[in-house]
């Protein structure tokens, strides 16, 4: 990367780090809430799937689920500016639509690590959760936040309000960790559940965790090359919108 794309890179991540901290409310309900969540869950799970295998459904179905929320986090710093439009004023300096997209990315792929982190310490510590292979959940999680960085950068790019922003992600957070198998295995499912679970990044998401979990290193595998490509996609996507103007909010 040039020196130059690298100073206004730093920049623009310093910016938006700032602009998180003067509003931490959402991270932090993003942060504490899953936790309250999987200790109340958790009972649940483990009085029928036993200790082991409940606190995972548990903590799977709860990183998941909530993650999926934070999507607001990507798509909100994005939509801010275009509400504001300072969106524009910084489409019309020598940004690269790449570099505007990785200002906010940065900042939001950390807090979105950092909630998957918290989630899985916080059960390790609390309830004894098992992660034999550290390696392989680690890649699945970072994986998963390419995925959602990925789907809330497009979101913040598409949507018009931030009503439109919040049912997205709301509605399409529950509908893919439901339809994906987080909440309740898949076992339990209507047939046709299973047969379109593929389709929600949330099944790959779960399905990757447990492998990771079990030392499945193939599924693991098979799971980030998936998230991977639906960020890819996303992330292109949105780039691609930015170049013209399909980033701009026109009064009608």
């Amino acid at each position: 990367m040039p020196r130059e794309s690298a100073a206004r890179l730093w920049v623009l991540i310093r910016h938006n780090v700032l602009l998180m901290a003067r509003e931490p409310g959402p991270v932090l309900s993003r942060m504490i809430l899953p936790l309250a969540f999987v200790t109340l869950l958790r009972p649940l799970y483990t009085a029928g799937q036993g200790e082991s295998t409940g606190t995972e459904q548990a903590v799977v179905g709860t990183l998941v689920t909530f993650s999926l929320l934070a999507l607001g986090i990507c798509g909100g710093a994005i939509l801010t500016e275009r509400l504001g439009r300072t969106w524009d004023r910084l489409r019309g300096t020598a940004l690269h639509p790449a570099e505007l997209l990785l200002g906010k990315a940065v900042p939001a792929f950390a807090v979105l690590l950092a909630q998957q982190v918290l989630i899985v310490g916080f059960a390790v510590c609390a309830f004894g959760l098992r992660v034999p292979h550290l390696l392989l959940l680690s890649a699945v999680l970072l994986s998963w936040s390419c995925t959602l960085l990925g789907l809330g950068t497009l979101l913040g790019v598409l949507v018009r309000s931030l009503g439109a922003l919040s049912a997205a992600y709301d509605i399409g957070g529950m509908l893919l960790s439901s339809v994906g198998g987080a909440l309740v295995p898949l076992a339990a499912l209507p047939a046709w559940v299973a047969a379109v679970a593929p389709v929600s990044p949330g099944y790959w998401a779960a399905h990757g965790m447990r492998a990771a979990l079990a030392g499945d290193a193939y599924a693991v595998a098979e799971s980030c090359g998936t998230l991977l490509g639906v960020a890819l996609v996303c992330g292109t996507v949105a780039s691609v919108r930015l170049r013209g103007r399909g980033g701009r909010l026109v009064a009608l």
